[in-house]
């Protein structure tokens, strides 16, 4: 069969050779061509084939030169088209302009995987988003696994594959290690060499660059079964398959292999940067935050806490659920741990009653037995105290993990202490760490040398360690709770038009969901109101309605405190007379006449809205403007339960208001919450509706027969719904 003749089903037949798919041949090659390979010292062709000889390459290797016939004795073809039939992987380090050809090249010759390096496509935008578009159609028609372009490639160090042009050495790992993957093929490096400088095993490094076809999702799906994989690091500015993603992150959960992420993009200029560096467009940063933390993601917000929490879940990747237990020979350093630890969610748990009373016979009688510890300078004097003390914290059944946060002194110092404290730390089975201050002061040689030989983390910054712990047992609790969602229920679609509802009309639908709103009805007139106000009796507010009208007070359209007829006469005629002169343009439905809310209520924003990219997303925060000037708001997923909004609300600056506060009473939290999943449900239920929003949403005490109620409420169906 000629190229010309080949067809697309046979192209994808010849890639997906039986068991082993696109992915798999790319990941694990047994053939691989370098095209555009180079005997020049340096230059990108020579170093890739630098790396392939330097791993030991077993398959089949073949070089494609326009110009040479040979390099380094090794026959070169002039082009993929003389390629061998179904070679299962091909290096490209050719420039723009002949990469598209190239992947055509490789569609007809059954290729199975390729890793574009050059620069100059979607992330330029033009011309350049194009080409890569041309070239992403071209491999997934042909069933190419493509990684790039625009990247760094990646380096198999299980089965010794570097299809990279960075310099790297053939570090096998001896267990189950990490796989690192960025957009960045910088980043993926950077977090390389931090791991294996800590003796921690890589498995696998993947650049995915601007990811035409292969995602970092793609490739936490490939190895997510891979038993060489302990634990995924990940460095993106972009997650282009956020529902994807969020099933995988479920699944990783369940198979105990970590995924700590980190995800630039909080500020607007971060967002803008990413743009142009691959391409990628950042959502919302708080968003994505609530979705893949729910999935038992460990989010990360620098690089000292993606390395450090990586090493640390790499050597811990199951760790228990409870809080840590620190200890010290520095009564500064408890007190410092005290604050720093409250600051970052580290929970440090009250010592057992046995802990206390283990402790009380090893530690001198001065010594004050708590959490953190501080074992007093005696700890020079008799070293011993630093095993003991660890072996009693260890035993505390409230205690999910120690750090041992201490100075070291002197280098025969150094190796006392760890002499003491190696023999309890290694046969630990709940994770432990040692940190030594002292910032850049030298470490005897010896003590580094059977520190790392342990296994141990280490630290020199006690900060780093506390925060690497903070993630770590936020994912033990992860592990032990999963991800709980909140049944759809009765919910029913509603049927909206686009654009925002009048105020009266979403609270007929809250009360038919069983959110409690003040009881009112619309008035088209003055008579119909003062009948209304007969009805549910005094003092009441009014409310101009209209669809159109979102900010009623901008334009007088509310009145309180109306105690009679007379005044509910004086505010209408004065609040008609207000709305026509502001907004001529507009025709009232009505005005909404409603009893005034019952003192005593403490005032939430509460909210839901359809994030474009990540879903449903429910908000709630102290009301008024303290919400937005505070910065006191909590996001949670749409379909939270009610456990998880509970653990949220309790996360708000302004809880202790909610759990009484001066001699406040306490609020009904179960009324708070079951309104809350009443909006989530809204939300999920109708596709088209794009935001609710309650401002203010009254809280009363417990016991009360209120509960919450909605003074203010609004609706805002979405021109162009989402899938559901």
């Amino acid at each position: 069969m000629t190229a010309a003749a080949d067809t697309i089903m046979q192209r994808q037949a010849r890639a997906c050779a039986p068991g082993r798919s696109s992915f798999e041949r790319l990941l694990r090659p047994r053939s691989l061509a370098i095209v555009g390979a180079s005997p020049e010292p340096f230059s990108l062709g020579g170093n890739v084939l630098d790396n392939v000889e330097r791993f030991g390459f077993v398959g089949a290797l073949h070089l494609v030169s326009r110009t040479r016939s040979e390099i380094k004795g090794r026959p070169c073809v002039a082009t993929i088209d003389d390629l061998p039939d179904g070679v299962d992987a091909v290096v490209l380090v050719i420039p723009v302009p002949a990469v598209r050809d190239a992947i055509a090249a490789c569609a007809r010759r059954g290729v199975g995987g390729a890793v574009v390096f050059a620069s100059g496509f979607g992330e330029m935008g033009g011309e350049g988003a194009r080409l890569q578009a041309e070239m992403t159609a071209l491999a997934r028609e042909a069933g190419i696994a493509l990684l790039g372009p625009n990247c760094l490639g990646a380096v198999n160090f299980v089965d010794g594959v570097p299809l990279t042009f960075e310099p790297v050495q053939p570090l096998k790992p001896s267990g189950p290690g990490v796989c690192a993957i960025a957009q960045s093929g910088a980043m993926a490096g950077n977090i390389r060499m931090a791991l294996a400088s800590r003796g921690v095993p890589v498995a696998y490094t993947f650049s995915t660059g601007n990811e035409a076809v292969l995602a970092a999702e793609d490739v936490i799906a490939g190895l997510l079964d891979d038993d060489s994989v302990r634990l995924f690091a990940v460095f993106v500015e972009q997650i282009r398959q956020p529902k994807r993603f969020l099933e995988l992150a479920a699944a990783a959960l369940a198979r105990r292999k970590p995924i700590v992420l980190m995800h630039p993009g909080r500020s607007a200029r971060s967002r803008e940067a990413a743009k142009s560096h691959t391409g990628a467009l950042a959502g919302d940063y708080a968003v994505m935050k609530t979705f893949v933390e729910r999935e038992g993601v460990v989010l990360v917000e620098s690089l000292d806490e993606l390395f450090d929490t990586s090493a640390l879940l790499a050597r811990y990747p199951t760790p228990p659920a409870g809080g840590a237990a620190i200890m010290s020979n520095s009564g500064a350093l408890r007190g410092f741990s005290l604050d720093f630890c409250d600051g970052i969610d580290l929970p440090l748990p009250v010592l057992t009653e046995t802990t206390v009373a283990a402790l009380q016979a090893v530690l001198p009688d001065f010594a004050t037995i708590d959490n953190p510890l501080d074992i007093t300078a005696q700890g020079m004097q008799k070293p011993s105290l630093f095993g003991d003390s660890v072996a009693a914290l260890l035993a505390d059944s409230g205690v999910g993990a120690v750090l041992v946060a201490a100075m070291g002194g002197s280098p025969a110092q150094q190796m006392k202490k760890w002499e003491s404290l190696a023999p309890v730390m290694r046969a630990a089975e709940k994770p432990v760490a040692l940190a030594f201050l002292g910032d850049g002061a030298p470490l005897s040689p010896e003590f580094m040398t059977d520190v790392k030989a342990s296994g141990v983390p280490f630290f020199r910054s006690p900060e780093r360690a506390m925060r690497a712990f903070a993630h770590m047992l936020r994912y033990g609790r992860a592990l032990a709770t999963g991800s709980a969602r909140a049944p759809l229920g009765g919910a029913a679609a509603l049927e909206l038009t686009p654009g925002p509802m009048a105020e009266y009309r979403v609270k007929a639908i809250f009360r038919d969901t069983g959110i409690a709103v003040p009881q009112g009805e619309l008035a088209r007139d003055l008579d119909e109101a003062l009948r209304i106000a007969a009805a549910i009796g005094y003092p009441l507010v009014l409310k101009a309605q209209a669809a159109a009208l979102m900010h009623k007070s901008d334009v007088g359209g509310v009145a309180v405190g109306i105690r009679d007829d007379a005044a509910l006469r004086a505010a209408w005629d004065k609040m008609t007379v207000a709305v026509a002169q502001a907004r001529p343009d507009l025709t009232l439905d009505g005005i909404l006449v409603e009893a005034m809310a019952a003192p005593g209520g403490l005032e939430l924003i509460v909210g839901a809205r359809r994030d474009p990219v990540w879903g449903e997303v429910l908000m709630v925060g102290l009301g008024g403007i303290w919400a937005e000037a505070l910065g006191d708001v909590r996001l949670m997923p749409a379909d939270a339960d009610a456990s998880h909004i509970a653990a949220e609300l309790d996360r708000l600056k302004a809880a202790r208001l909610l759990h009484g506060y001066r001699g406040a009473p306490p609020r009904d939290i179960a009324a708070l919450v079951e309104a809350l999943m009443q909006i989530g449900a809204l939300i999920r239920a109708t596709p088209s509706l794009g935001e609710i929003d309650v401002n203010p949403l009254l809280v009363y005490p417990q016991g009360q027969s209120q509960g919450v109620v909605a003074l203010d409420a609004l609706l805002v169906a979405d021109p162009s719904p989402q899938d559901a």
